[in-house]
């Protein structure tokens, strides 16, 4: 029954740690794909990748490769 407990305290301190933790946002998923918001359709050199939170195009440079940063 003791190991319960702690069971419980350790469970409550990592939950409580995870609560102040900072995730990445949704509306930074064009920039991490490499791309940037434009309105309207997505012109020359660019083409579209996706939607941007606020309603926008998201677009990205042809040719362009993800390399990680």
């Amino acid at each position: 029954m003791r190991i319960l407990h702690v069971l419980l305290t350790v469970l409550f301190l990592m939950l409580q740690g995870a609560a102040g933790q900072v995730f990445p946002r949704p509306d930074n998923s064009c920039l991490i794909q490499n791309g940037r918001c434009f309105p309207g359709i997505c012109r020359r050199p660019y083409y579209w990748i996706g939607t941007c939170s606020n309603g926008y195009s998201c677009c990205r440079i042809r040719g362009w490769k993800n390399c990680p940063p």
